[in-house]
């Protein structure tokens, strides 16, 4: 295969030449195992690591390699490869990473599309799709809705789920399909353009896999049966991994997401929100929290029914989030500043007792 299978283009090798990477191989993140990655290569694909520089010079995890990232390397004989750097990102999409303080984990980068996988019959979340939303906006990537599991509903179940859609999220693609029947598959097939990159978000057992084996025509990826009891499905996918389809689009699958926390989303916010942010500008106070003000154009809006309530509370607990987060990473660059003058003045007492 060639780099432009890959996703590869003028952009990126306008931006090879001016961080001078001609000298050096290039390729594509196709999947990570903790801090091992494979890359996909004109030569084939590669296990890699990076330098021990790189490593040193990182300052977050954002600064290692992700699934998605093209990447300058060197190859060797035995399938195994040195990353040098990652070429610049033209979109990340990210979260708060869990259990880490102000910290954000890369769900994967240089994505051109996001599709958003709900199942139908069970996992279907107006407020979660809303979420996903947000990050996409951040991201600058173009979301798709994804409806998965409808023949297990019927057709007004089906039409009423897309209506509800319909009335919360305005101009977004829904396409609704059945991985049994195949059932609105032609449909979303148009979508998936040559050298374009999508990335898969969902929830475990929403069909993930599945859709990533139909799409591709081939299995791929490994499927469980849904549990009855619980109507969960077991977590098969159990790492990021970036496929090339058979019509030439570039497919990451992503293990489920139970928490999908919101980080730097302030254009996300705005965009997902519009009606609320372009209503907020009617309020009478500039520092409205549209909570419980007087004169505030938002409540007025929602009690009058103009803006879903739902939507308007999912609104106030992501803004809230938002500032937490924030907040979060203030504090964390705070201290890793103390930190880092703490270390200087040690440094520094230590040579003066020297002489």
């Amino acid at each position: 295969m060639k780099l432009d299978d890959f996703g590869y283009n003028v952009k990126f090798e306008k931006l090879r030449t001016e961080n001078n990477l001609k000298d050096f191989e290039i390729g594509r993140v196709a999947s990570e195992h903790k801090e091992r990655y494979v890359v996909k290569t004109e030569k084939g694909e590669f296990e890699a690591e990076i330098t021990g520089s790189l490593r040193f010079s990182a300052k977050s995890r954002e600064d290692f390699p992700a699934v998605g990232d093209w990447v300058a390397l060197t190859t060797y004989d035995s399938d195994f490869s040195i990353i040098h750097k990652i070429l610049p990102r033209f979109s990340i999409i990210s979260r708060q990473a869990i259990g880490q303080f102000g910290e954000i984990q890369i769900i994967a980068t240089n994505i051109d599309y996001a599709l958003l996988v709900q199942a139908a019959d069970r996992d279907f979340n107006i407020n979660r799709l809303e979420r996903y939303l947000t990050i996409c906006y951040s991201s600058k990537v173009v979301p798709v809705i994804v409806l998965t599991k409808t023949d297990l509903i019927n057709e007004q179940a089906k039409t009423e789920i897309i209506e509800s859609i319909n009335q919360r999220i305005k101009n977004i693609s829904v396409f609704a399909i059945s991985n049994e029947t195949q059932e609105g598959y032609e449909a979303l097939k148009l979508i998936i353009e040559k050298g374009k990159t999508f990335c898969m978000l969902g929830s475990s057992g929403v069909g993930k896999s599945t859709l990533l084996n139909n799409l591709s025509g081939s299995t791929i990826m490994r499927t469980d049966v849904i549990s009855q009891s619980t109507s969960k499905g077991r977590h098969i996918t159990s790492h990021r991994e970036l496929v090339v389809l058979k019509n030439g689009g570039i497919l990451i699958d992503n293990p489920g997401m139970r928490e999908v926390g919101i980080a730097d989303t302030a254009y996300g916010l705005e965009t997902t929100f519009d009606i609320i942010f372009s209503l907020s500008k009617d309020c009478k106070f500039k520092d409205c929290t549209h909570t419980n003000e007087t004169g505030c154009s938002i409540l007025e809006s929602v009690e009058k029914g103009d803006i879903d309530k739902s939507s308007y509370e999912n609104y106030l607990k992501m803004e809230k989030e938002k500032t937490h987060f924030e907040l979060s990473v203030a504090e964390k660059r705070k201290k890793d500043k103390d930190f880092g003058k703490m270390v200087k003045n040690y440094k520094k007492d230590m040579n003066k007792n020297r002489y």
